[in-house]
């Protein structure tokens, strides 16, 4: 089960689809408010969604693969209903109450500056520079089409954000140190500082959690090294 970015949705793992799909069954969605998924009008849990979802589908237990606000989502669901998983990958997710670096606190300025205005195009571009660029390479170095692979889903999520952010019950408080499954955490090495301090966080505090290093990625892992990443998490599933 692949649980998308918040910035992203369900098409964010078309590249690493083929080589799980060799030997698992692949399901991904779009949450709430984004992709092909309506915004919410009322209430509601991205864990209780997915919960939903799984019953629908007829499967008691799935291995979680969760990116950014997804990763929280998958860590969230595994604290909530640890039976009905096998093993989790968290790639670069949040940490609830993590004390922001300046950086961070500029980029959620500049964002809201733009959305406040109903310029979309600028809060698309502020978000593409933090989380598809990233703060150590130039446009130059991000694979050729990537952003214009992201702008419309990215598009999509800020439009419906003021709605979500407003129903949307949140991320738990629960210690992730209460995960008994494998769990794998990935960081990019070109991500945000914050961000992999977290997930070193992650790798520390959760009991069976293994660390892996993506060298030619930024914040979005499955977009900017999905070869490297489907290997890493092929050997991990088979454990």
């Amino acid at each position: 089960m692949l649980v998308h970015a918040g910035v992203a949705d369900h098409r964010m793992w078309d590249a690493i689809v083929p080589a799980l799909g060799e030997q698992h069954t692949v399901i991904r969605y779009d949450l709430r408010g984004f992709g092909e998924s309506a915004p919410p009008t009322g209430p509601f849990s991205e864990t209780d969604d997915l919960r939903r979802l799984l019953d629908h589908l007829g499967h008691d237990r799935v291995r979680l693969v969760g990116a950014s606000w997804g990763g929280r989502v998958a860590a969230d669901f595994t604290l909530t209903h640890p039976d009905r998983v096998r093993s989790l990958a968290l790639l670069a997710p949040p940490w609830p109450g993590y004390d922001w670096s300046a950086e961070m606190i500029a980029y959620d300025a500049a964002e809201t500056a733009a959305l406040a205005v109903g310029d979309l195009d600028t809060a698309v571009r502020v978000n593409l520079d933090m989380w598809l660029r990233g703060p150590d390479r130039t446009w130059d170095d991000v694979p050729a089409g990537l952003a214009d692979r992201l702008r419309e889903p990215l598009r999509t999520s800020l439009m419906n954000q003021a709605v979500v952010d407003m129903y949307s019950k949140g991320a738990s408080t629960g210690d992730v140190a209460a995960i008994s499954v494998p769990v794998l955490v990935g960081v990019g090495a070109l991500d945000v500082a914050d961000f992999q301090d977290i997930g070193r966080r992650y790798a520390a505090e959760i009991p069976d959690a293994t660390l892996v290093e993506f060298a030619t990625a930024a914040h979005l892992i499955a977009l900017d090294a999905p070869t490297e990443l489907a290997a890493a998490l092929r050997t991990f599933l088979a454990r």
